[in-house]
C-alpha cells in the first residue's frame, strides 16, 4: 500500500505543521523561566512534552483516520493531535489555559479532547488504551463503523494495562489497532534496560494478533503498515499490533538536561531528522515541486503563526470557572 500524491503533500504538511507548532511552544515555554528555570512562571507553565522526530509515527497512522475514527495518544500528543484533525487554535488555547481551549483551559497540553474528531490524550502510562478498546467494543456492539487506535510509548509495553487490554482486545475480536512509538528511552531509562525483548511486535503473537515492526521512522512505510491493520480491523478481522522505530529529537520534558544520552546520540538523530529526509524523498521522486514545497511549507507557518496569535489574544478563564463543569 503506497500513498498517492495528494496523501504525500498531506502528510508532509502535517508534519511541519507539528515541527513549527512545537517550534513555536519551545520558546513561548521558555519566556519568564530565566535567568532560573521555574517550571511554575511564564505564559505556559506546568510539563512539556515535545514530539519533535515523532512526526512520521502520526501522518503514516493518521492518514488512513476520517474524524468518526477514535484516536487516544500519550503524554506527548501534539503531533497525533494535529494529524487527527484537532482545531489547532483551540489546541493552542488550551496549552495556554484560556478560555477558548478545547476544554476552557482546564486540561492542558497531556489532556487535550476534541470530540467532534474522537481524540483525547492522558499524561499516565499506557491509559489511553482501556478507553481506545472501550470505544472499539462501543462501535462492535451497536453495529456502528470505526477503527480505534491506541497510541503508547515503548515503556508503555511494560504496563499491566497493556497486556489486559491487548488480551481482551483479542478475546472479543475488536476494530482497534495499537501503534507503539518506540523512541529507545522511556523518560531516562533506556528500552535495553527496562524491557526483556528486543521488539514488543513480537509480544502480540501472544494474544493472538498480528504485530508489525516498522523500522527507521519512514512515514512511506508507516503508511503501509497502518493501512493493513486499519483495513483488517475495518473488516471486522480484530486487533494488531504495530511497533514504529522512532526518535525523540527533545528532552523527555522542557528542561531535560538529557545526561542519560551516550555521546553523540542526540546530533546522530538529528542528522536523521525525518522532515528534511521526507522532503528529500519527494523532491528526488517527484512528488513535490520545489515551489510546492514553497506553498506548503508557507501555509504550515501561517496556520501555526495563527493558532499562537489566537492563543495569546483569548481571555483567561474567570477564577470562578474553574469550579464549572467538574462533573460534566
Amino acid at each position: 500500500m503506497k500513498p498517492e500524491r495528494t496523501q504525500l503533500h498531506w502528510m508532509y504538511q502535517q508534519m511541519l505543521v507539528s515541527r513549527f507548532f512545537e517550534e513555536a511552544i519551545e520558546t513561548i515555554y521558555m519566556e519568564g523561566k530565566s535567568p532560573a528555570f521555574n517550571m511554575a512562571k511564564g505564559p505556559i507553565p506546568g510539563e512539556m512534552h515535545l514530539s519533535n522526530g515523532q512526526e512520521p509515527c502520526a501522518v503514516g497512522v493518521c492518514a488512513h483516520l476520517s474524524a468518526s475514527d477514535i484516536v487516544t495518544a500519550t503524554h506527548r500528543p501534539h503531533h497525533i493531535a494535529i494529524a487527527k484533525g484537532v482545531n489547532l487554535n483551540e489546541m493552542a488555547a488550551e496549552i495556554f489555559g484560556k478560555e477558548t481551549g478545547l476544554s476552557g483551559g482546564r486540561g492542558g497540553h497531556m489532556h487535550l479532547f476534541d470530540g467532534r474528531v474522537n481524540f483525547s490524550c492522558s499524561g499516565i502510562i499506557a491509559q489511553g488504551m482501556g478507553p481506545a478498546v472501550g470505544a472499539a467494543l462501543s462501535r462492535k456492539l451497536q453495529g456502528k463503523p470505526g477503527v480505534a487506535v491506541a497510541f503508547l510509548g515503548e515503556g508503555a509495553a511494560n504496563q499491566g494495562a497493556f497486556h489486559e487490554t491487548l488480551n481482551l482486545a483479542a478475546v472479543w475480536q475488536l476494530p482497534v489497532v495499537f501503534v507503539i512509538e518506540d523512541n529507545a528511552w522511556g523518560i531516562s531509562v533506556a528500552k535495553r534496560q527496562s524491557t526483556a525483548v528486543d521488539r514488543n511486535d513480537g509480544r502480540a503473537a501472544a494474544y493472538g494478533m498480528p504485530g508489525t515492526f516498522v523500522p527507521g521512522n519512514d512515514p512511506v512505510a508507516i503508511f503501509a503498515a497502518a493501512g493493513e491493520a486499519i483495513d483488517r480491523a475495518r473488516r471486522g478481522e480484530g486487533p494488531s499490533l504495530i511497533e514504529i522505530e522512532t526518535y525523540r529529537l527533545a528532552g523527555h520534558f522542557m528542561g531535560d538536561a538529557e545526561g542519560y544520552r551516550p555521546k553523540g546520540e542526540k546530533e546522530a538523530l538529528q542528522a536523521r531528522d525525518p522532515i528534511p529526509a521526507f522532503r528529500t524523498l519527494l523532491l528526488e521522486e517527484g512528488t513535490l515541486t520545489e515551489a510546492e514545497d514553497q506553498r506548503l511549507v508557507q501555509a504550515a507557518r501561517e496556520r501555526v503563526d495563527a493558532a499562537i496569535r489566537f492563543a495569546r489574544d483569548s481571555a483567561y478563564p474567570a477564577p470562578e470557572a474553574a469550579l464549572e463543569k467538574v462533573f460534566v
